[in-house]
């Protein structure tokens, strides 16, 4: 009976140690105070991103944060889903990965109050070769590797609509579904896969529409055969943005923004990313 006794109050002292920890990291977090490798005086910012290119860039800008007082951690992510909801849930200050589309469809669809605070650059979606390195040479009845999220979908069926490989309904733009496709000449198979599979299953399909990040992650950006342009309206559309909750306006967050838009971090960008990142027409 002791032991019984003694094992739940440790198991309670436990608890609230968790607890109380876990309130002062957030007041930390909401004073701009605290955190791991910040002094005082310094902002820690805690972001989410994307290993490549959205991590990069952020490691770029942390020098030009720490002129600011502003300590960034970041923390990689290798999908689309845990971010976000990482974020909701307060265990992050921003993320960066992803653009408004998606970011409007996954609040509507989970329940989670999310915003942009700004873009910071445009990710072209293309078409990548497998097994099939010229489209002109596209068999019949290829397999296509497209997204399977709703709005990378839609962007990568507008890419194969515009590259004369299928003919989508007129007027769907980039709100297209497999359903508005009209017209298949080569009666073409599309495969939907989670975008972050789909560099690592190129070698199966004939080709694969994939973003930009996935991409330069998977290796894969020599054989890109097609991509969207700069002047496109994807690039107007799908520009990626820094994202944080709906009701957080705190001053190192638009210092964040700021720098990721600065023109040092613009010609980072261009030095570095120009395989995936066109440059205007």
């Amino acid at each position: 009976m002791r032991y019984n006794v003694l094992t739940k109050t440790l198991a309670l002292c436990s608890a609230l140690c968790l607890c109380l920890a876990g309130c002062q990291k957030d007041a930390a977090r909401q004073n701009g105070t605290g955190g791991e490798g910040a002094g005082e005086g310094q902002t820690p910012l805690t972001v989410g991103a994307s290993p490549s290119p959205h991590a990069e860039i952020l490691e770029a800008a942390k020098p030009l944060l720490e002129e600011q007082g502003i300590v960034l951690e970041i923390q990689e992510f290798t999908d689309y889903i845990l971010p976000n909801e990482a974020l909701e849930q307060g265990e992050l200050d921003a993320n960066f990965f992803q653009h408004q589309p998606y970011l409007d469809d996954f609040n509507e669809k989970n329940g989670t109050h999310l915003k942009s605070i700004g873009t910071v650059h445009f990710e072209a979606m293309g078409i990548y070769g497998g097994k099939c390195d010229d489209l002109e040479e596209l068999k019949e009845g290829a397999q296509v590797g497209v997204p399977s999220d709703t709005t990378n979908e839609a962007r990568a069926l507008q890419l194969l609509a515009d590259r004369g490989l299928i003919t989508l309904k007129e007027g769907v733009g980039l709100e297209a579904t497999a359903k508005d496709i009209v017209e298949n000449p080569k009666d073409i198979q599309l495969v939907e896969l989670e975008a972050a599979v789909l560099p690592r299953s190129l070698p199966d399909l004939d080709i694969a529409v994939i973003n930009g990040n996935y991409a330069l992650e998977g290796g894969v950006t020599d054989a890109l055969l097609e991509s969207e342009g700069a002047e496109s309206e994807a690039a107007q559309t799908f520009a990626n943005v820094v994202a944080v909750g709906e009701d957080d306006d705190r001053e190192a967050l638009q210092t964040l923004i700021d720098v990721l838009q600065s023109d040092a971090i613009k010609e980072y960008i261009g030095e570095n990313y120009t395989t995936v990142f066109p440059a205007a027409e």
